[in-house]
């Protein structure tokens, strides 16, 4: 040990060897540390990859790309267009649950319901939600109705699906505590369904979410604007036909960052406070 001692730097001790490497030990215990690792070594390859492929046209770099997004920021409308798109889509995404969560809840009171349900989405949940998209503007017209129409279909199937299966995995103990306890109707759903089956829940909602995204970005690079306002996808669109290429890639660079503060902001501060706060998940 004492040789080992000698063999270090001058001022460099085992014991702050050791503390050094006990800090460094709980930091890479940290997720956010983790994440953010990962982040910087993908914007790494990112920005090695377009300096060695050399066509800023077709890839612009990391840093192209951030100086886009922070002046389309402050100079142009992506703040405007990142609003009107989850304006839109937190409407559509909200209708959509609702109509699945009472869909699944009186489904799972009747075989014939259930088998209804499961009938329903076993047609649609297959079919792309941008495949309705000339329907949907036939029947609604060039604005916010069409997009609200196919982000629903976008997130009830899939939504639905995951819930029900949920409901279907509730433990028999759990419903014989509801019935014990008198409760029947949406009193039962929601006071032993619901808590029980929220992973699957939550699964489905993120899902949906994911799905919601894809479909609205999709529909708006088809017609562009809604109700008079662009979305990113238009805001995607239109720099492209200019050929901004770092201007497109800031557009999917927003998408991007909005999934990932849903994801790890609003959906794991409902985990927390739901799943993992009962024990349902590790």
């Amino acid at each position: 040990m004492t040789d080992q001692a000698s063999e270090l730097p001058p001022g460099v001790t085992v014991k702050n060897l050791t503390r050094n490497y006990a800090w460094l030990s709980r930091l890479t215990q940290l997720t956010a540390f983790r994440r953010v690792v990962v982040l910087l070594g993908l914007a790494v390859i990112w920005q090695i990859g377009a300096l060695w492929f050399a066509k800023p046209i077709l890839l612009p770099s990391f840093t192209q790309t951030a100086a886009a997004f922070w002046d389309a920021l402050h100079h142009e409308d992506l703040a405007l267009s990142a609003a009107a798109s989850l304006g839109v889509l937190i409407e559509g995404y909200v209708l959509a649950i609702a109509i699945g969560l009472v869909f699944v809840s009186i489904a799972n009171a009747n075989a014939f319901l259930r088998e209804a349900l499961l009938t329903l989405t076993a047609m649609f949940n297959p079919l792309p939600a941008i495949a309705l998209l000339p329907l949907a503007m036939l029947w609604f017209g060039l604005g916010e109705a069409s997009l609200i129409f196919v982000l629903v279909h976008s997130v009830l199937w899939p939504f639905a699906l995951a819930t029900f299966t949920g409901f279907q995995s509730v433990p028999d103990t759990h419903r014989l505590v509801g019935r014990n306890y008198g409760l029947t109707g949406v009193r039962y759903v929601a006071l032993i369904l619901i808590p029980s089956a929220s992973p699957s829940i939550i699964s489905g909602l993120k899902i949906g979410w994911a799905f919601a995204w894809r479909t609205l970005i999709a529909a708006e690079l088809v017609f562009g604007v809604s109700a008079s306002k662009g979305g990113l996808g238009w805001f995607i669109f239109r720099n492209r036909n200019e050929l901004f290429t770092d201007k497109v890639f800031a557009g999917l660079a927003t998408v991007i960052m909005i999934g990932l503060a849903v994801e790890f902001g609003l959906f794991r501060v409902l985990e927390a406070a739901t799943v993992r706060r009962w024990g349902l998940q590790r």
